[in-house]
């Protein structure tokens, strides 16, 4: 998931103890702060051992900055934290997240088993479920949820995510199905296991033959019986169907390339994928079936993540693209949407159509959008704001901020890293990647961020214990410097000891990144780092960010982009997943089909250690290729005022809402990060 960026920070000194309406807050959006007189790079002097006021908002009501503006209230359109944080109030899915451990906890589905090998779930759904309109909800609200996000249309930059599916990414990519017309039996994949040339998808693996009820689903107090079998079931455990480019053009390509598939698909017809062939079944209304192409034992916690809460098909179908306003919305979580009053606020009120409305303690939460961390942090000492996104203390501010009860610290499932768009030069040649990763000093960057620590690898450091973390290349302006003369760049020093790089091509070159002061200040960094060290100056580009992830997901950059990744859900397939595929968030370009494959092989292993270290291998495989510059490890880092409860820093910075609520007997507040294992 796409995660809020830390940010680097001015702050206005305190004058006259007047108070005054910051009218340069997002727009529409009126507080009281501190009158502007002198800017300073030091935080307020506090005392107490609070930063701030502590007084509990008047009403029973959360007031919280989310970060950028919404790229949409669609939980199919975008991939953002800010969004998630909000999608997490207004939808629900099968599981929603634990407060605490992040791992799945009952939502729509009050129950699941899965079969022995985890390549089947079975979700038993809650019969008061109901939409914000007082619809019920059932199975087939699921079946139409997951085939819209698959389908080509929608073009979901989260679709790679449901993968594991049964056909959900051929249905995704437009892929046909090859039958023979005179016998009406379809080609099979395990036919043609060679068919494949480098750069096209992979393809799902054969699932295994159907197994009795027994065998596939041990039996258990819960559920003494298995689910019934049914026609589609058995589809779903034949072996798998040859897929082929829906694409003429790309068929033929491939099939020009393979005689024997040439000649093996002459005279047959070519069937297109639908989403009614994607692996999720309706067994009966209050039964959802979801049959995968591999095991995925982390499947079930992946079922949290925003691309799968449900959306409603009877808004959708009437008002199309206007389906999110609110006049027309329908939502399914603890909350509903009361306003939106975009670049201002959010408002969201507790649901009374909620399956468990009597346990959501909060009756509004007030989502602000806004990207400049001091302004932030002013809002939150005057007491204007409860809490806000993770990231939020400026580094110049954490000697003081660090020092009270209320600032929330612990490991993060997050890294930041630049994204490098590999299908133009000079950037297509891996020497040149190289040396613009073995250029920077991420020592130094992580020193000066004070709450990161420096990373090589694309997994977080600290988080997924028994894992063989990979180690990428260091730090090595020498070697940075011999890979841009092997590539045709020759670096030359100056008299004065600086460095100059005359044939590298900087107007091919540029480091775009979403508009935040944090990421500009990295941008900063990371051009003044290859200045330093190769005599290049590469450009910066500012993007406002609902324009910078739609830009850099069809590659649209020079050079470089900024990447930051939060866990969707706690496995390290969650980061190397982003390269599985060509599309969505990958964001570079590269695809190796090797790698997919080398990933499908972990996710077969039983064992979990086993299955960590061919991970571990797969991750090795995509440092040496350079597609991405790793940066930092993140950690959390943000503020929740006392009284605020159930709100816990876990290692996604994502929170269920429905357990959060006002407590007003300083007895009970917080006094310090609250504990994870409590």
């Amino acid at each position: 998931m796409l995660i809020d960026a830390c940010t680097r920070v001015k702050f206005s000194a305190i004058v006259a103890m007047a108070r005054v309406y910051l009218r340069q807050v997002i727009a529409g959006l009126t507080v009281l702060t501190l009158v502007v007189s002198a800017l300073s790079c030091r935080a307020p002097a506090t005392n107490g051992e609070f930063y701030g006021k502590t007084t509990p908002p008047a009403g029973n009501v959360l007031r919280y900055v989310t970060g950028d503006e919404p790229e949409s209230l669609d939980p199919h359109l975008t991939t953002g934290q800010p969004e998630g944080r909000i999608f997490m109030a207004l939808y629900e899915g099968l599981v929603e997240y634990h407060p605490k451990t992040m791992e799945p906890i009952p939502a729509v589905a009050e129950r699941w088993h899965v079969n022995r090998d985890s390549s089947e779930f079975v979700f038993h759904l809650r019969k008061n479920a109901r939409w914000s309109n007082g619809d019920a909800i059932n199975a087939h609200d699921f079946l139409y949820s997951f085939r819209r996000g698959l389908s080509p249309e929608v073009a979901s930059r989260n679709a790679n995510l449901a993968f594991y599916i049964k056909y959900a990414k051929a249905y995704n990519s437009h892929a046909a199905f090859v039958r023979d017309p005179q016998t009406n039996e379809y080609l099979l994949e395990k036919n043609f296991a060679d068919n494949a040339k480098p750069g096209t998808p992979a393809e799902p693996l054969s699932q295994a033959p159907l197994k009795p009820s027994e065998q596939e689903y041990p039996a258990t107090a819960e559920e003494p019986t298995g689910d019934p079998d049914t026609a589609f079931h058995r589809f779903m455990h034949s072996p798998a169907r040859l897929t082929l480019p829906g694409d003429a053009q790309q068929r033929n390509e491939l099939l020009a390339s393979n005689p024997k598939l040439q000649a093996a698909v002459a005279g047959k017809d070519f069937v297109p994928v639908t989403g009614e062939d994607i692996g999720v079944e309706a067994v009966d209304d209050y039964t959802v079936r979801i049959s995968l192409s591999q095991p995925a034992p982390f499947f079930a916690g992946l079922l949290a993540n925003q691309f799968f809460r449900l959306v409603p098909r009877k808004a959708i179908e009437k008002y199309g693209d206007q389906w999110t306003e609110p006049a027309h919305i329908m939502t399914c979580g603890p909350f509903r949407l009361k306003s939106w009053k975009r670049y201002s606020e959010i408002v969201v009120e507790r649901d009374p159509m909620y399956w468990d409305a009597a346990n959501v303690k909060l009756d509004q939460i007030f989502f602000y959008p806004m990207n400049d961390n001091p302004t932030t942090m002013n809002l939150y000492q005057v007491g204007e704001i409860d809490s806000a996104l993770n990231h939020v203390v400026p580094t110049r501010w954490l000697d003081v901020v660090r020092q009270k009860k209320d600032y929330m610290e612990g490991s993060e499932a997050a890294i930041t890293y630049i994204l490098i768009n590999v299908t133009q030069p000079p950037m297509n040649d891996l020497r040149v990647r190289r040396a613009f990763n073995m250029a920077i000093d991420r020592n130094a960057w992580a020193t000066s961020r004070q709450v990161v620590k420096p990373l090589t690898a694309f997994t977080p450091e600290g988080i997924f214990n028994g894992y063989p973390r990979p180690k990428g290349d260091d730090f090595n302006p020498e070697k940075a410097r011999e890979l841009l003369a092997q590539a045709g760049f020759p670096v030359t020093k100056r008299d004065d000891g600086s460095f100059s790089c005359p044939k590298f091509p900087v107007d091919k070159v540029e480091y775009t990144f979403n508009t935040n002061s944090a990421n500009k200040t990295m941008a900063e960094f990371m051009q003044a780092q290859w200045k330093q060290m190769l005599g290049i100056t590469v450009q910066l580009r500012s993007m406002e960010t609902k324009s910078f992830f739609p830009a850099r997901a069809n590659l649209e950059y020079k050079g470089f982009a900024l990447g930051i990744w939060g866990a969707d859900y706690m496995d390290p397939f969650t980061f190397l997943n982003i390269f599985s595929n060509p599309t969505g968030d990958n964001g570079s370009g590269w695809f190796d089909r090797k790698y997919a494959d080398m990933l499908d092989e972990a996710n077969h292993m039983v064992d979990k250690q086993k299955r960590y270290e061919l991970l571990a291998r797969a991750e090795k495989y995509l440092l040496d290729a350079q597609p991405i510059i790793p940066i930092e490890s993140a950690a959390v880092n943000f503020v929740k005022k006392p009284y605020v409860k159930g709100m816990y820093p876990n290692a996604g910075s994502l929170y269920p809402w429905k357990f959060v609520y006002i407590e007003r007997d300083p007895a009970k507040w917080d006094y310090g990060t609250p504990s994870l294992t409590e």
